[in-house]
């Protein structure tokens, strides 16, 4: 197959009020977004332990100054001069201005007990410190070349905190450490940094996408997003993880990793399997996996839908080198406990169906399948677990369990039988398990059976094709019918195009032998994030980003389809 190999990845320019810049390993990044739906003027150096916190903001002395981001490096270009940012390692960001100065301000106002930062000038080597109470962490400002200077030392309580780097020519390091280091030195030039980042991630991408041509002209993009958001093992993550963004997303949540783990399958099998294992590192007692985990936050108030079985069926299809003995035996145990939790803990007695008890369990917080109960025995979690099931069951065998896989197989059996049962004639619906009340049919969620069309009959799976088919918008398959009066264009999941929901459709349209119409929806999504970019989600009839505009799971799906994309094509 042809591959585009006229610009280099790293050549690669991105907007910065869209995709922080960051490189691989970093806990911050330098971004304009300080909030939920937070954007300012300047850009700010932020940070993601123990929560999203904006530390220092920079003040270049010009007026509007053109901003220009690649991969390893980020600008502040005037007609004058120019100041330039490459992190040289995942702990520190090494600045220089030529002809242009640059005021690092504190980002807080006020120091108290609780709150703000507190600067001084070391003693020791001179350089200017930021002690932060939100993120508990120091931030040092070292000379390499030039000089700065400092307003605010020892200052507590209101007042300005700032620090002056100029000269004609001046560089600067940024460390973020906890309690103390050694002085800072300089051990490689700015212009060999540069370079560095620009070889590391280049080869991620050879790794990630070596597949890409000028059908995926957005693959270097997506590998950044997930380059850039990847944090090393620290606070609660024992892992390298890929957090869903460094916007305010900055989590990693209980289906959101399988996502990205498919896209680094082929290229990248062990960080592929790394983030697969990642939320397990958290199984609780009863098998449950937490809502979502970050820095120094495990939340369990929520679950996520079990998608698992799925996504290691598809993983192991692709995975560059094959799972060990061991990591079999580990990854079984834990998925089955992980099924155990929905089989022990989420049915009613006598019920073979589990359920969700709140729109959040399924990762649709707010579709409007859930509008009429919260708590319901939806098909989408049932077909979801006959998957899993499944894939229990020829693990079972593999790790010498045969008789775990004939009990697995009898539940997929009771489940499936009791997902046909669901079916009203023309669509899915779920039910509460008390009343027996149906919800309503309007939400692309009650097509979500379609993952599991090898167990269905075929008339079942042509009619849900035909049911996805509506939902079909020029930009992917909306989550709520847009001739429904419940619809909203900026709904979450009552409208807008999401990643995960049209890579389920799609593989189980495949699955099913429904290829043009997979076809359809994997062309017209990829076409999408061409267009529009990395976003959490997109306004299904304008195909707009909305909400988190560099979120992983995107770009991971993006991957995903545009590599499955090529191999079609590669294979006539």
């Amino acid at each position: 197959m042809e591959r585009s190999t006229v610009t280099a990845p790293s050549r690669l320019s991105f907007d910065i009020r869209e995709i922080p810049f960051s490189r691989r390993g970093a806990w911050f990044d330098v971004s304009p977004v300080v909030g939920l739906h937070t954007m300012r003027e300047h850009l700010h150096l932020v940070s993601h332990q123990t929560g999203m916190h904006p530390i220092v903001r920079f003040e270049p002395d010009a007026e509007a100054p053109t901003l220009e981001a690649s991969p390893a490096c980020l600008r502040w270009r005037t007609p004058e001069g120019a100041v330039e940012a490459v992190f040289e390692d995942d702990s520190t960001l090494r600045m220089r201005g030529r002809g242009l100065a640059m005021t690092i301000a504190d980002a807080t106002s006020e120091l108290t007990p609780f709150t703000g930062s507190y600067l001084f000038r070391d003693p020791v080597d001179g350089a200017a410190v930021l002690t932060s109470y939100e993120t508990g962490r120091r931030y040092r400002v070292t000379v390499v070349a030039g000089e700065i200077a400092v307003t605010g030392a020892e200052l507590l309580g209101a007042g300005a905190r700032s620090i002056l780097a100029s000269g004609a020519e001046w560089e600067i390091a940024i460390e973020e450490y906890e309690t103390a280091r050694a002085p800072y030195s300089a051990r490689r030039s700015f212009d060999d940094l540069v370079a560095e980042v620009e070889a590391e991630f280049d080869e991620y991408v050879e790794r990630v996408a070596p597949w890409r041509s000028e059908r995926s002209p957005a693959a270097a993009a997506a590998s950044y997003v997930l380059w850039s958001a990847t944090v090393s093992p620290k606070g609660f993550l024992e892992r390298e993880s890929i957090v869903m963004s460094k916007h305010w997303m900055d989590k990693v949540w209980s289906w959101d990793h399988c996502f990205n783990a498919l896209a680094l399958a082929p290229g990248l099998p062990r960080e592929a399997v790394e983030q697969f294992r990642v939320v397990f590192d958290f199984q609780d007692p009863s098998g449950a996996l937490p809502d979502s985990v970050t820095h120094s936050e495990v939340l369990y108030n929520f679950v996520k839908p079990p998608i698992h079985g799925w996504a290691l069926r598809k993983l192991r299809a692709s995975l560059g080198a094959p799972l060990t003995p061991s990591e079999l035996v580990e990854i079984y145990d834990a998925l089955a406990a992980w099924t155990r939790f929905w089989l022990d803990r989420r049915r009613v007695p006598g019920h073979p169906l589990a359920h969700y008890q709140h729109g959040n369990d399924s990762g649709w917080d707010n579709a409007t399948t859930f509008d009429r109960d919260r708590v319901i025995e939806a098909p989408d979690l049932a077909a979801f677990l006959v998957v899993q099931l499944e894939a229990l069951a020829g693990l079972a065998v593999e790790v010498a369990r045969d008789q775990d896989a004939v009990g697995w197989r009898a539940e997929a059996r009771s489940i499936r039988a009791a997902l046909l049962e669901l079916w009203d004639g023309e669509s899915f619906v779920a039910r509460a398990p008390e009343s027996g009340r149906a919800s309503t049919t309007t939400s692309l969620l009650n097509t979500l059976p379609i993952v599991a069309s090898p167990e269905l009959p075929d008339e079942i799976n042509g009619l849900l094709a035909a049911r996805i088919e509506r939902h079909l918008t020029d930009f992917g398959p909306a989550t709520e019918l847009v001739d429904s009066p419940e619809y909203e264009a900026d709904g979450y999941w009552r409208g807008p195009v999401w990643a995960p929901s049209t890579v389920l459709v799609e593989d189980g349209l495949r699955q099913a032998g429904e290829t043009a119409l997979a076809d359809r929806i994997s062309e017209r999504f990829r076409r999408l994030c061409e267009r529009s970019g990395f976003a959490e989600n997109f306004d299904a009839l304008t195909g707009a980003g909305l909400r988190d505009r560099a979120y992983t799971w995107t770009a991971s799906c993006y991957l995903l389809l545009a590599r499955e994309a090529e191999e079609r094509a590669a294979a006539g």
